[in-house]
């Protein structure tokens, strides 16, 4: 029975609670609301008539989780697209209303198919569930966020099942929770209610019990180096300048020289087998073309004098395209290029191409201050050098377990990160894409180096505990021991990727099929 008409502001509540519940159940904030949080928007959906009430509710909640959880949109569109603060914040309303529509697309998906098919209560709502999880999994977003992510941001052990599940697994299981939460609300008055609230609990405490022996049954790690992280904290105006050719290059380089030297200087009594750099720190062109250029030659006569390799993001040119490229480059203690470098093969929408450009060019000519980057080969091939196999990935694709599970099949040991998260603001997005990126590690159980030109920079160990992380917008050095393993295993999730989705379409069928004979029965 309902309780009210949808125009009921007690009603219209329950999308908004949850909203609140999602937004503030994201990293930095704990998982306090993960297990129950779409309860509210469902009951609210079980009582409507009307397909646009139902649209309506969804698109609340998804508008107010995306203000609560993802506000940093507004400092990204102040600081990169140069928008005034106003409009900024009109920006974010827009992007508050179209970022995750995958929540009132999984509520008029569910409402045409139950009504079709005239499903019970019971059904109906295992229907919801369902398309919710999989409208969540395969939503079109450009940060690819997911409820399993909170768990790890918290340090709650039952993360430790991305071993098994992966992040997008635990996501599904976290959000499967709420069927059984939405029934014990239903029945709370019940003993019914209150045995399937005391069941999940007890499975949660187990769950999480099982995690910490996950992490106690690991293997010994039988190797070790010492990498040294450098965060120069350079202003995006800067990077700009040195960029477009305006000055800055030889500041820039100056002082990620600087706070490697002083680093050294402190760690004299350690060898240090390799210094790792951010995302197009090196402030010029880099390739074999280019090693007499003076930048490149200032960094190669600096390394010949203190034997130093390092690691460096840096901008190079496609031979083939003439195009730029965001790239990842080993250089020896001789500062000599070690083959191949890395190019970055996930583009950011917008940040360094144009989507649909390849069949509509003039796209270009409507937005030419649009990055024009090429694209590398994906991951194929390591970078190999002094015994180390190491996989790379620059900024972005770390939100991609498939990337980083064709890295693991490729034997990397572990994996090297380098970001530039300057557009972003100090309080969220740095946690919440440092989180994503460590996530990697979990699944496929190799560290993951993480070095940043503004924070968070820091290491991961195959276990996913956290070393030293560095504070935000302020530069920095620290130095790392990381053990690994030479030959590391294969996870069950590495070598059964495909399972949980097989397992949600699966579930969709089943209750389609169950749906389409009762209906027959009673027909």
């Amino acid at each position: 029975m309902n309780s009210g008409t949808p125009h009921q502001p007690k009603i219209w509540a329950l999308p908004v609670l949850s909203g609140f519940l999602i937004g503030t159940s994201y990293i930095p904030f704990p998982p306090w609301a993960s297990l129950f949080c779409f309860v509210p928007l469902w009951l609210f959906w079980g009582r409507q008539t009307c397909l646009k009430q139902v649209v309506l509710g969804g698109m609340t909640t998804a508008f107010v989780f995306t203000l609560i959880g993802f506000n940093w949109v507004t400092y990204l569109l102040h600081e990169f697209a140069h928008l005034d603060w106003p409009f900024a914040v009109v920006g974010m309303v827009v992007y508050g209303l179209i970022a995750h529509l995958y929540v009132p697309l999984a509520g008029l998906l569910w409402f045409i198919v139950q009504r079709k098919l005239a499903m019970s209560a019971r059904l109906s709502l295992w229907l919801m569930a369902v398309i919710t999880l999989l409208c969540e999994a395969y939503s079109l977003t450009l940060f690819d966020w997911n409820f399993g992510y909170s768990w790890y941001g918290a340090n709650i052990p039952i993360y430790q099942w991305a071993e098994f599940i992966g992040f997008s697994g635990l996501s599904a299981a976290t959000l499967l929770c709420n069927v059984p939460l939405y029934i014990a609300w239903q029945q709370r008055k019940l003993k019914s209610g209150k045995i399937i609230l005391a069941t999940v609990a007890v499975a949660f405490v187990l769950l999480n019990v099982g995690g910490l022996w996950l992490e106690a049954r690991l293997p010994k790690p039988d190797a070790s180096f010492r990498a040294l992280l450098v965060q120069a904290s350079t202003e995006n105006s800067e990077k700009m300048a040195a960029e477009l050719g305006k000055g800055y290059s030889q500041e820039i380089l100056r002082r990620y020289l600087t706070l490697t030297e002083n680093a050294l200087t402190a760690h004299k009594d350690v060898k240090i087998d390799f210094v790792l750099w951010p995302e197009t720190a090196f402030p010029s062109l880099m390739g074999e073309q280019f090693t007499s250029n003076p930048l490149p030659f200032a960094l190669a006569t600096y390394q010949q004098e203190r034997q130093l390799p390092i690691i460096t993001g840096a901008y190079s040119l496609d031979k083939a395209s003439e195009l730029i490229t965001n790239s990842l480059f080993v250089l020896n203690k001789d500062g000599e290029i070690v083959p191949p470098h890395y190019s970055k093969s996930i583009l950011l929408a917008f940040g360094e191409y144009i989507p649909g450009e390849q069949f509509f060019p003039q796209i270009r000519d409507w937005l030419p201050a649009t990055g024009h980057f090429a694209r590398g080969g994906g991951p194929t091939e390591l970078l190999v050098w002094n015994g180390y196999k190491m996989g790379a990935q620059i900024c972005y694709e770390s939100l991609f377990p498939g990337f980083s599970r064709a890295l693991a099949q490729l034997g990397a040991q572990f994996i090297v990160n380098v970001t530039n998260d300057s557009w972003y603001g100090t309080w969220q997005e740095p946690y919440q894409h440092m989180y994503m990126t460590l996530a990697r590690g979990v699944e496929f159980r190799r560290p993951v180096l993480r070095a940043t030109n503004t924070g968070v920079s820091t290491v991961s160990l195959a276990s996913g505990k956290l070393l030293e992380q560095s504070p935000v917008h302020q530069p920095w050095a620290g130095l790392y021991e990381v053990p690994y393993l030479k030959n590391p295993p294969a996870t069950f999730y590495q070598n059964w990727f495909w399972l949980v989705p097989g397992l949600l379409w699966g579930g969709l069928v089943l209750v389609l099929v169950i749906g389409v004979i009762k209906k027959r029965q009673i027909a």
